[in-house]
């Protein structure tokens, strides 16, 4: 394995940024950066052994911080949404940033994790190769509670497999659900839609949502709706009968603790898949609704169902539903999950 660095840019508080590749011999790269602790790049071989790039992304760091549809970057403190703006602990109840249709809380706010300076730290083994990215997040930072240290390590292997390990630790009780927001077209990057995408996703179950994509509480079954991916189905198949596009936390079926099978993509044309492994509850598909026309790498263009997301987390919004898995990081507790995508 090998990793490769080059000088990316450079932000306004003069601190340096670089890309880190990591290349198999199979063909496959991942490419990093420690803005965002963000995957700029994964360039995998189709089936006659031609590569394509298949995440959107930016050539310079300049439009990675510009607004953007959080390309590849780390999210946190708190993935997705939270109803509102606000949470209590115990008596205690904490104001954060209103960044989605000013009326709720997206993503960590109006800068998210994805919009940090990451340390990096790069580290070789036999069979694979990755950075570590830490970050700490200061008590009060977008409104949030305690002091919280986070580490994210990306490993890529001879397999093919990137795995992103997650850690956190707080001195205070805070919400903490961290995921990477790729965005996959296995056809190429820029090249269509992802609507002959074949997914299959391991839940029966997901979280139905109220018109600006809050949960509302319920846990329904997939079955006879067009939220049933149980067994693999193009993603455009019942796409016009979801309002809007798919946006929605499926409930990831498991009989035991530790890494499963969340989800398999797979591009028949190309032959190119990947399949999603994950120690989270929940899965968030999100069908690239919201691309409107973005100019990428190499001047591609971005547009609606250009790409999906497959976000490992916690529930969205779970600080309001005590049903919902328990998202509240307390002193001395130790957050880790790891992630897996396995490139086919």
């Amino acid at each position: 394995m090998k990793i490769k660095d080059r000088f990316f840019g450079r932000l306004s508080e003069a601190k340096d940024v670089f890309e880190y590749t990591l290349e198999n011999s199979a063909g496959m790269s991942v490419s990093l950066i420690n803005y965002g602790a963000t995957i700029t790049s994964v360039k995998l071989p189709d089936r006659t052994g031609r590569q394509a790039e298949i995440t959107l992304g930016f050539d310079d760091l300049k439009s990675y911080v510009k607004p953007h549809p959080f390309f590849g970057g780390i999210i946190g403190r708190f993935a997705n949404r939270i109803a509102g703006g606000s949470f209590s602990i115990e008596t205690e109840k904490y104001t954060l940033a209103c960044n989605d249709h000013s009326r709720h809380h997206l993503h960590g706010g109006e800068k998210g994790f994805h919009k940090v300076f990451w340390t990096a730290e790069s580290f070789e083994h036999s069979d694979c190769a990755g950075i570590a990215f830490s970050y700490l997040s200061a008590d009060g930072e977008e409104g949030y509670p305690g002091n919280l240290a986070v580490k994210v390590s990306y490993s890529f292997n001879q397999a093919g497999e990137l795995k992103i390990s997650y850690n956190a630790e707080s001195d205070r009780a805070t919400p903490v659900n961290l995921t990477n927001h790729a965005y996959w077209n296995l056809s190429g990057a820029g090249t269509g839609t992802i609507k002959a995408h074949l997914l299959q996703l391991n839940c029966s179950r997901y979280l139905p949502v109220n018109e600006e994509l809050i949960p509302t509480g319920e846990i329904a079954d997939v079955q006879g709706t067009p939220m049933d991916f149980t067994e693999a189905k193009q993603v455009g198949k019942d796409l016009n009968r979801v309002k809007g596009g798919y946006d929605h936390c499926f409930i990831i079926d498991r009989s035991e603790p530790g890494l499963t099978l969340a989800a398999r993509l797979f591009e028949p044309d190309s032959g190119r898949g990947l399949e999603v492994y994950t120690t989270k509850p929940g899965i968030q598909l999100y069908s690239g609704n919201f691309l409107n026309g973005i100019c990428g790498r190499g001047r591609e263009i971005y547009n609606k169902y250009g790409a999906l997301c497959l976000e490992t987390e916690y529930y969205p919004d779970a600080v309001h539903h005590p049903h919902f898995p328990d998202v509240i990081l307390r002193p001395g507790q130790k957050y880790r999950h790891e992630t897996v995508y396995r490139f086919l």
